[in-house]
């Protein structure tokens, strides 16, 4: 372990600025990295087979986390104040990690075994797609396809508000969009676009034959998906609501769909 004592410390470079959401999308992807934050989010990256590139945790949690000097990489300690003043924020649980990424898979290596999947749309709030990488992992979603405009599902919020599931659950990035979903579509699956339109099915509803190889696509929060994307799409489902209201957000329509299709698993 090493001490820090200059928040300009070369060393800890890569944790520098993490509120700042245009500076880290423009240094982590193009340099291989992405920050996990928390214990427990950092100990599932470990056990995902990511490989870290440093750990900057609070002075007082060293003896805790003595165990992290195995990995082959520096373990760096500071006050908190330090950290602030390093990340930008109060690091409350005192403890980051920054990891080296993986290529990611190709479309049809994602979707190869894959039974069910999940297709978003210009989803770019973080906090929406880490939550969806989360129901997805426990609700029986084999993989998640991003349209090209997506946001980072290995940024710091999302890998957080996800708890660690997005290295649970594979993903891919389709390079055409919607033309890509034609590769979905060959493969075997149903696209079944969620929309509140009024021609819509209620998911519920569906007939076994549509529910068998599922692909869910969810557009963004507040514009939903295109018309370009809907008229890809094989079937329109919505999830009936009551009281006026007319759709859910993102992460917690996903949640739903997701639970529905996978209620008959048995």
């Amino acid at each position: 372990m090493f001490t820090i004592d200059e928040p300009v410390d070369p060393r800890v470079g890569d944790y520098r600025e993490l509120t700042d959401v245009a500076l880290r999308t423009r240094w982590e992807p193009p340099h291989g990295l992405f920050i996990a934050e928390g214990e427990l989010v950092l100990r599932r990256a470990l056990r995902a087979g990511y490989r870290p590139r440093s750990f900057l945790i609070d002075a007082k949690r060293a003896g805790q986390l003595a165990d992290l000097a195995q990995h082959d990489a520096p373990v760096y300690t500071g006050t908190p104040e330090l950290l602030e003043q390093v990340t930008g924020f109060h690091v409350h649980r005192g403890v980051l990690a920054s990891f080296h990424r993986r290529p990611l898979p190709s479309v049809a290596e994602a979707m190869a075994g894959a039974r069910r999947l999940a297709v978003l749309e210009d989803l770019n709030n973080h906090t929406n797609l880490g939550a969806v990488f989360r129901a997805a992992a426990a609700l029986g979603v084999d993989a998640v396809l991003l349209s090209p405009s997506c946001a980072d599902p290995l940024y710091r919020r999302s890998v957080r508000v996800s708890m660690g599931e997005v290295f649970a659950v594979p993903y891919a990035r389709l390079e055409t969009w919607p033309d890509g979903l034609g590769e979905v579509r060959a493969a075997g699956f149903t696209v079944l676009a969620m929309t509140p339109a009024p021609d819509a099915a209620p998911i519920h509803r569906l007939p076994a034959v549509d529910r068998d190889r599922t692909a869910l696509l969810i557009g963004a929060e507040g514009p939903g998906l295109s018309p370009a994307a809907m008229r890809a799409s094989d079937r329109r489902v919505v999830i009936p609501m009551r009281r006026g209201v007319d759709s859910l957000n993102a992460a917690s329509a996903a949640a739903v769909a997701f639970w529905e299709l996978s209620r008959d698993d048995g």
